[in-house]
This record gives structure tokens, sequence and C-alpha cells, in this order.
């Protein structure tokens, strides 16, 4: 019953590792696709998904929280800008990330959004739980 665990926490590490990678990978097509976003290296772009991710984890559902009469008004539409601002904020903390203005924080973080669709889609087929 030992080796159990084991692999399934190994199997969890590695497919943050990947997820990660393939963050990164997104963020650079993203400023492939869109000259609104600049991305200077990978290692920029490893440091910016890690950045976005922790944003995501605390500031996105607070802002969800406060921003919730506007996001039923909207039916939801409002948490497109709740992204935009999440991008928009890694790209004010980072130098390696650069975004144009709010604009191409709105489209930067949707071409970015479809991305981590397909990782999460990919993600799942090659790490089930």
């Amino acid at each position: 019953m030992g080796p159990v665990p084991v692999l399934r926490w190994y199997s969890g590490f590695m497919k943050l590792i990947v997820h990660w990678l393939l963050s990164a990978a997104a963020l650079l097509a993203v400023a492939y696709l869109y000259s609104g976003v600049v991305v200077t290296s990978f290692g920029a772009a490893l440091l910016a998904a890690a950045v976005l991710g922790a944003l995501n984890l605390v500031l996105r559902p607070i802002l969800i929280l406060l921003t919730l009469p506007v996001t039923v008004l909207t039916l939801g539409l409002f948490l497109f800008v709740v992204n935009a601002l999440m991008f928009w904020a890694a790209a004010g903390m980072l130098s390696g990330l650069d975004v144009r203005d709010f604009g191409a924080a709105l489209l930067g973080s949707l071409i970015y959004s479809a991305l981590q669709l397909a990782i999460e889609f990919v993600l799942t087929r090659l790490f089930p739980d």
C-alpha cells in the first residue's frame, strides 16, 4: 500500500509542472498572436505564468465577490473585465511582460483563457485522477 500515495503525489506534482510550462508557452503564444502583449523571454513567461496563477488564486475570488452585483447585472460578462484586470496587474508587476493598455489586456486575457481551456482539456486526459 506504500507506493500508491507516492505515485499519486508524483503525478500531481508532474501535472503542476507541466501546467506551469504550458501556461508559460501560452503566454508566449499570446504575445506571438497579438501585438498588444509583449513577453521578452521564456523565463519571463515562466515568472508571469506563476504570478498570474497566484493572482488568480488569491485576488480573483475576492474581486468576483466584490463585483457580484455588476456581474449578475451584465449576465456574467463583467468576468471578462476581472480577467483583464488580473492580466494587466501581472503585467504591472513584472518587467518581462508588457501590455499596451486595458484593451490589450482584455484581448490578451481572452486569448490566454482560450489557450488555458485547451491546456486543461489536454491535462485532464494526460493525468486522470
